[in-house]
């Protein structure tokens, strides 16, 4: 069936920005006498969605602690996505090929205060016609809670639409809500499984071609 949707991931798919959050994560965590290395982002944040603070303190660290802690590795990447560019290769001009095209959506984990931040700068947000963020669900992936809101908010049925994601744990949310997945992995999410991919790409620019346009 000819695609109708496509909901992309954002950090990793449109724009780098996962090195960025581990910076900040790093940042906050050798605080604490912790140096995070980039195999446990890929692990903890990357694929299982759990964070690294069990790795300070035995982990016994209490949850007001925490949440400190994130608020001050936030203002750190908020910082950092203020300073310096995200967009990827070649990410604006696939979307502006496929802006009127097909509907596009945006399923990511990051807060929505994150979103809006890097795409006041991209300017990206013009292309979207919805966006699911971390902030509008209760499970984040790899639950594929936030892609069936997005079907719901497109009133799309799950054959009509194409997810792109860069990571395992995206690639399990998109599969688990009933959705075609095409993975492009990044230098942070490469040695991920990912078999159950219905394609494994090496660039955006595969995208556009493979949906059809030019």
């Amino acid at each position: 069936m000819m695609k109708t949707t496509i909901f992309w991931d954002n950090d990793g798919v449109l724009v780098d920005t996962e090195i960025l959050y581990y910076r900040a994560n790093r940042q906050v965590l050798r605080r604490l006498g912790v140096e995070l290395t980039i195999d446990q982002f890929r692990e903890f944040y990357l694929k299982q969605a759990m964070g690294a603070w069990h790795l300070a303190s035995g982990g016994e660290l209490p949850e007001t602690t925490i949440e400190g802690l994130r608020a001050v590795r936030d203002r750190i990447y908020e910082d950092l996505l203020r300073k310096e560019s995200q967009s990827l290769p070649g990410a604006a001009e696939v979307l502006e090929a496929l802006s009127g095209q097909l509907c596009m959506g945006v399923v990511t984990s990051s807060r929505r205060v994150h979103f809006d931040l890097i795409h006041t700068r991209t300017g990206f947000n013009r292309f979207f016609d919805v966006v699911v963020s971390g902030d509008d669900v209760r499970r984040s992936k790899p639950d594929p809670e936030s892609y069936r809101r997005a079907l719901e908010l497109t009133r799309r049925d799950p054959v009509e639409c194409v997810a792109i994601e860069d990571s395992e744990r995206g690639l399990t949310a998109a599969k688990a809500a009933g959705l075609e997945c095409w993975v492009i992995p990044t230098p942070l999410t490469r040695d991920g499984d990912f078999r159950s991919a219905d394609r494994v790409l090496s660039s955006l620019a595969e995208v556009v071609a493979l949906l059809g346009f030019r």
